[in-house]
């Protein structure tokens, strides 16, 4: 299994009106996360063929974030099979290890040349494991 870890310092731009991380900040760094382990893994050939669109997502949120604090996000997949994958993001709380939030994310495979759903060829599969 592949990990992908990534830092962020927590701004204020990212604060509701408790002085806590909204809530749309974590769904929103769950998919940056994911776009940019694809990024980093294929070759623009294969981003030029194929994409990924969410279908499903679960979020689960253990702690709180506030102004200033370092997170460590990390993201792995933990299956593929024919144009699904489901893909983890676990983000941490960098000082103290503590687990923030955990994610289950389902990511559909597509073509570009169809816009519909495409089998994940082992290439792909094994950029992730």
């Amino acid at each position: 299994m592949q990990i992908h870890e990534q830092e962020l310092i927590v701004s204020e731009a990212d604060l509701d009106s408790r002085q806590h991380v909204n809530n749309v900040h974590y769904v929103q760094w769950v998919q940056d996360l994911a776009e940019a382990h694809w990024l980093l893994k294929s070759s623009e050939d294969t981003r030029k063929n194929y994409y990924w669109v969410m279908i499903s997502h679960h979020i689960q949120y253990k702690a709180e974030a506030v102004l200033g604090d370092t997170l460590l996000l990390k993201t792995y997949v933990t299956s593929s099979k024919g144009v699904r994958s489901t893909r983890i993001v676990e983000i941490y709380n960098a000082t103290t290890q503590k687990l923030l939030t955990t994610s289950e994310t389902i990511w559909c495979f597509m073509s570009h040349e169809t816009n519909r759903p495409y089998r994940i060829p082992e290439t792909i599969n094994s950029l992730f494991s």
